[in-house]
């Protein structure tokens, strides 16, 4: 189930409040300028479906965001480096371009700090998440991960995070929490 959970920075052990419905976690989302929407394939997907396929059945609506370009990203719980990407992406850090990411199968967890707050979206299929250029935030995969994603984006350079250096993502929840 998809959700937002927010913390007030200074207690990471327990949320303001938890929101589970899409209109709900859309509202209090794009108060703060990120975009959260739940996406329909315009045909049906095969679970063997390939990249270009996955990207053809949400053409329409990739084109009408307006991105370059269009990649997959997958990791399961079998993949060789989880641990390392696991690691790799619970540092916050932020990007020069928007970090655009529709999930297509599996579940991720993408925590925002903004201000005082933070804001832990769980994200799973058909949910797409539009994070502003800038936004420190951090991406949890768990610790037996299961996602596949498209990430859109205008240039390879703008996909470089650049770390913070705050600590922050270390004191609050993971996926596994």
């Amino acid at each position: 189930m998809s959700y937002v959970a927010v913390y007030g920075v200074a207690s990471p052990d327990t949320p303001n409040k938890v929101l589970t419905h899409v209109e709900d976690i859309a509202s209090t989302l794009a108060a703060l300028g990120v975009r959260f929407e739940r996406w329909q394939p315009a045909t049906a997907l095969d679970k063997g479906a390939s990249e270009a396929e996955l990207i053809a059945a949400y053409q329409s609506q990739i084109k009408a965001l307006g991105y370059a370009d269009v990649e997959l990203s997958s990791v399961t719980c079998d993949h060789p480096h989880k641990a390392q990407l696991r690691t790799q992406n619970l540092v916050e850090h932020c990007y020069s371009e928007d970090h655009v990411r529709l999930v297509i199968a599996g579940q991720g967890l993408f925590t925002l700090h903004l201000d005082d707050y933070v804001y832990a979206v769980r994200c799973e299929r058909n949910d797409l998440l539009v994070i502003p250029a800038g936004t420190p935030h951090w991406f949890d995969i768990g610790q037996n991960p299961h996602f596949m994603t498209l990430r859109m984006f205008n240039t390879r350079q703008g996909t470089v995070p650049s770390v913070t250096g705050e600590p922050i993502a270390a004191v609050f929840p993971g996926l596994d929490d």
